[in-house]
């Protein structure tokens, strides 16, 4: 007896279909699964056996051999459980064969409850787009997520009888419907940015930043206002649009931080590990590769406060993703590649002990005690962070004035603008932010005058900047000319785009 019903598994953020082949012969009973699967999918052995049993079916004293096709493509997780005990009952006539359009993905329980599974978006969305009128079976649990791909028709049941009854035409099922457009709103919960005090140039840099998809640097004494800054860039940020939000939702589904009550994430993600850590936390990996923080915060905010108690080796493995956007983890069992495209934002005082370069206080660190302390930032780090920002300490004044900040909603349309005007530069040319411009475009795009390029000289020259690092004040100029309106990079905005560089040797090469 054999039958074949097919299956779903990720690979990335990506999916492949599997194809579930059951086969019940004579011989002494045993239960075996081929086809390169983990010890999550060989314990399925035990929980199909038990989920059968306590649903009322009967378990066959047979040797059975489940196949998961294609063999050479590995497969992890619980994802099969629920395709492995609907093929069996099939396979036992126990219950019709469905239709080829069905995918089942589930885990079981013993007594046959159906458990919701990660990775539930991509499959429906590699389905919706590949196998157009495919009817995916899940848990109940995860009939929103599912719903929210297009072109497949998703079905959530809670147990393996019901799945069973639905197959058998007992009961009658529809789709799970969500309507998509209605979690797109801003929620009011947000910070606002006017309750930030003073800090002119930070909260400049924040919008700079947010417009063109810089990375920014905040160096100040602790209490100055560098993480209150920080967390308010996601504010300013337009919301996703929905080929972003998928995306966005696909990482955290696969990485399993998507809950049953949130189908879709339309706000975006600000991530802000501990310095404690480790790399592959940090960028994503593991025997079997998983998401790191660089794809959870995908289209949004990396945030690493106190950025110099990290581990160098740590800080140093965000250097590709920064440039390239993506994250490619190989392993022997498999390769994986995430996007990581985010905007990051690193915090941290001056000195060990905070106050060097403080009005009010008088920093004890020794020379040597400050180089050992900065050199866990290197240049090629920094030649990547576009924006070295340092925020000092307010005054009194400053702090219990009674005068009104511009608050986050203002500063958002600015920005909301100047994405716009980039959108409609870069449209066909594969990029949609200034800060992913490649040496091409900026040739193109990035045009200046005379004066302008004489000061981009005497700054190589005078701070020893790198190409990279001139290249990277170009795309902070033609951000600042889009916050101003302007379709040709004058001086000023040069200016501007280079004083956000002055930390490269005034505070990092002490």
């Amino acid at each position: 007896m054999f039958s074949r019903v097919f299956s779903a598994t990720t690979v990335g953020i990506d999916a492949r279909v599997v194809e579930v082949e059951v086969d019940v012969g004579a011989g002494l009973p045993a239960f075996g699964i081929v086809g390169l699967p983990d010890t999550a999918v060989q314990e399925a052995r035990e929980r199909v056996r038990s989920a059968i049993k306590n649903s009322g079916y009967t378990f066959p004293a047979r040797r059975v051999t489940v196949n998961l096709a294609p063999a050479s493509l590995r497969k992890s997780g619980s994802d099969f459980d629920l395709a492995i005990a609907i093929g069996l009952l099939v396979a036992t006539e126990q219950i019709e064969p469905p239709p080829p359009q069905f995918v089942f993905m589930g885990e079981l329980s013993l007594s046959g409850h159906i458990r919701p599974i990660r990775g539930v978006l991509p499959v429906a969305h590699y389905l919706g787009f590949y196998r157009k009128g495919s009817k995916l079976v899940i848990s109940h649990d995860n009939g929103k997520e599912g719903a929210v791909a297009e072109g497949v028709q998703v079905y959530g049941f809670k147990s393996l009888v019901q799945v069973c009854d639905f197959l058998e035409g007992k009961i009658e099922k529809n789709p799970v419907h969500i309507d998509r457009s209605a979690l797109f709103t801003r929620l009011s919960d947000e910070e606002d940015l006017a309750e930030v005090r003073g800090q002119r140039q930070g909260k400049r840099a924040l919008e700079i930043a947010a417009a063109g998809g810089h990375h920014l640097l905040f160096i100040g004494p602790p209490g100055s206002g560098k993480t209150m800054l920080a967390r308010r860039l996601a504010g300013i940020l337009p919301l996703l649009t929905l080929d972003e939000s998928i995306e966005v939702t696909k990482v955290h589904s696969v990485g399993g931080h998507l809950g049953k009550d949130v189908p879709l994430l339309t706000r975006r993600p600000v991530r802000s590990p501990h310095h404690s850590v480790s790399d592959v936390a940090l960028i994503g990996g593991g025997q079997w590769p998983r998401p790191g923080e660089v794809s959870l915060a995908h289209h949004g905010v990396l945030f690493l406060d106190e950025v110099l108690e990290f581990h160098r080796h740590v800080l140093e493995a965000l250097r590709e993703p920064l440039e390239e956007g993506t994250i490619t983890i190989s392993r022997a069992s498999t390769t994986a590649t995430y996007p990581a495209r985010f905007t990051l934002v690193v915090a941290c005082n001056p000195c060990p002990c905070g106050y060097l370069g403080d009005q009010a206080r008088t920093c004890t660190c020794s020379s040597h005690q400050i180089v050992r302390y900065r050199n866990k930032l290197s240049g090629p780090f920094l030649d990547r962070v576009d924006l070295q920002v340092e925020i000092p300490r307010l005054e009194y004044a400053e702090v219990a004035g009674e005068g009104r900040e511009e608050s986050t909603q203002a500063v958002r349309e600015r920005v909301a603008a100047a994405r716009t005007r980039q959108k409609e530069r870069f449209t066909g040319k594969g990029i949609g932010l200034n800060v992913q411009m490649k040496v091409r475009h900026l040739k193109k795009y990035c045009s200046t005058s005379k004066e302008g390029e004489r000061l981009l000289e005497q700054t190589m020259e005078g701070l020893g900047l790198s190409a990279r690092a001139y290249h990277r004040i170009l795309k902070v100029a033609r951000t600042i000319a889009d916050l101003a309106g302007s379709e040709k990079i004058e001086v000023e905005h040069i200016a501007e785009a280079i004083q956000y560089r002055s930390l490269d040797r005034k505070y990092l090469e002490f």
